[in-house]
């Protein structure tokens, strides 16, 4: 049982070698092909920050809620498919005493489609008093289709590479060998803004202040890279 397992293994080996020898001793060409793209986020994502402190105790934490829900949906907003509460496992996300009040606090994270619609969110938000909301990040939402199809373009360069290469040897270019999803890279991370913090904009900029302080988000990049070698006929 033993020796036949031996011979099994001894010639799993030789013909993973033999598999091997043959593919180095064939002429063949290596290609790598980059290709990125760059596109505008579809989904922005808001963070507010309801807190009595921000109104000197003034409105509680539920009116403030009534009033965001208000100005959301007359931004046409569907708060209850893009407004959703950062703490699901209680009510308060967070709360903290001074002298004898305890003074409470919600966290919500709401998403909307492009800059200018964040924009509209924040001076309106800002008008009614709800002027502690950041910009938390950017995303592409059909991010997986689209590194897809640049992974297919990218293959289709190496194609191209590869026989632009052969021509002047007055070579040809037969079937793929080998494919290699090298790297994929995105800078979704990139697209996060953090320092975008909204904090009582008419105090910046005076009673004229009716625009948003920003229009636009950086474009998120999509980048792949695919190593292919091609038989060299």
């Amino acid at each position: 049982m033993k020796k036949s397992l031996l011979t099994i293994i001894l010639l799993t080996i030789a013909t993973v070698t033999f598999a091997q020898k043959n593919f180095i001793d064939q002429p063949y060409v290596e290609t790598a092909a980059k290709v990125d793209t760059l596109l505008v986020p579809d989904k922005i994502y808001i963070s507010i920050n309801l807190n009595e402190a921000d109104s000197r105790n003034k409105k509680s934490v539920e009116e403030k809620e009534k009033e965001l829900e208000a100005t959301l949906k007359k931004l046409n907003i569907d708060t209850e498919k893009d407004l959703s509460l950062l703490d699901f496992s209680s009510d308060f996300k967070s709360y903290f005493l001074k002298g004898q009040n305890v003074i409470k606090s919600k966290m919500y994270s709401l998403i909307v489609k492009n800059a200018v619609q964040a924009g509209k969110v924040l001076a309106e938000l800002e008008s009614v008093g709800i002027s502690n909301v950041t910009v938390e990040r950017t995303e592409y939402s059909n991010s997986e289709e689209i590194l897809l199809e640049l992974k297919a373009k990218a293959v289709e360069k190496s194609k191209l590479i590869a026989e632009r290469l052969a021509k002047p040897l007055h070579q040809k270019i037969g079937k793929a060998l080998f494919i290699s999803d090298v790297n994929t890279i995105s800078n979704a991370l990139q697209g996060q803004a953090p320092g975008i913090i909204v904090r009582g904009m008419g105090n910046i900029y005076g009673a004229r202040a009716t625009e948003p302080i920003f229009t636009e988000f950086q474009k998120i990049k999509f980048e792949v890279q695919v190593n292919v070698k091609y038989v060299l006929e």
